[in-house]
């Protein structure tokens, strides 16, 4: 069931989406959904040659690309640069063990558009007022060798993937698991380590499987724990997600990673309005003086 949209833009459409879950589920627990971006030329592999040549020339840090994750668990720090240069490294995918990773591609004014068309369906799916919460919004765009594997990891950004080409494997965790994701972890995340979400192999039974394919995809809230094993073929994803400002709940897991380790067991979010305002208020001042002092 399509997300309710203008007659004029419904031809436009980038997700489809049921209303009744996407309202019960919007950045809690994963679903699947739709997409009309598995035929775009924005997404062949020559176009995204241009684009990793021009990313690398003019944004040089919105580029990454390794090779070589072999298990869920492997910290991002581990696995080895490729060699070559990226576009040599895209043309021979096939073989390289590659992932590579192009940031805020909507840049380039096609994907742009893509983004511009799907906010705003996020935005009429849950009212307009979300737009208040959010700091940025942006396109990722993921290509991957046959066989390779995006380790465990959590992300500051609500996502919805869209598989382009290829299939790969998603194994989504319960962000309220505590056994999987404790409180600790998320603290650390916010505070000083972006890859401290620790994978669990005896827990890995609780994940949930979902096969990404071409046009369909899937929403992943912020905090949910995942991993993806790509398939027999070059991979390629879109992410189009976007970020919460940190003053919500960001800096509150900043304050109980601090709180912490002044040997106090802070209370998570949600439990006490009063409190997690003055924990986001701290937070905020000690990050601005911070900041005043570099």
């Amino acid at each position: 069931m399509q997300a309710t949209l203008t007659p004029a833009s419904q031809s436009l459409a980038v997700f489809d989406i049921d209303p009744a879950v996407f309202q019960k589920n919007f950045n809690r627990q994963w679903f699947a959904l739709e997409h009309t971006l598995a035929d775009s030329p924005l997404f062949t592999v020559e176009r995204l040659v241009e684009l990793a040549k021009q990313t690398a020339k003019d944004r040089p840090s919105d580029l990454y690309f390794d090779k070589g994750a072999t298990k869920p668990g492997q910290r991002w720090n581990e696995t080895p640069a490729c060699d070559l240069p990226i576009e040599e490294t895209i043309r021979r995918l096939e073989h390289e063990g590659a992932w590579i990773i192009l940031k805020h591609a909507e840049i380039d004014p096609g994907y742009k558009d893509i983004l511009q068309r799907a906010m705003g369906e996020v935005f009429q799916l849950t009212g307009r007022e979300i737009e208040q919460q959010i700091k940025f919004s942006e396109v990722i765009l993921f290509i991957t060798s046959p066989q390779r594997l995006t380790t465990y990891h959590i992300d500051r950004e609500c996502n919805f993937v869209a598989q382009i080409r290829g299939e790969k494997t998603i194994y989504i965790f319960d962000r309220d698991d505590k056994d999987v994701l404790p409180e600790t972890e998320i603290e650390r995340f916010w505070a000083v380590d972006t890859n401290s979400a620790q994978y669990k192999p005896e827990l890995q039974s609780r994940a949930h499987s979902f096969l990404l394919q071409p046009g369909n995809g899937v929403h992943i809230p912020v905090h949910a724990p995942h991993w993806l094993q790509n398939h027999n073929d070059i991979s390629i994803t879109a992410s189009l997600n976007f970020k919460f400002k940190e003053s919500m709940e960001a800096n509150i897991y900043r304050m109980n990673y601090l709180l912490r380790k002044f040997g106090i067991d802070p209370a998570p979010p949600g439990q006490s309005p009063t409190r997690d305002a003055i924990k986001r208020s701290v937070a905020g001042a000690l990050i601005a003086a911070k900041r005043a002092l570099r």
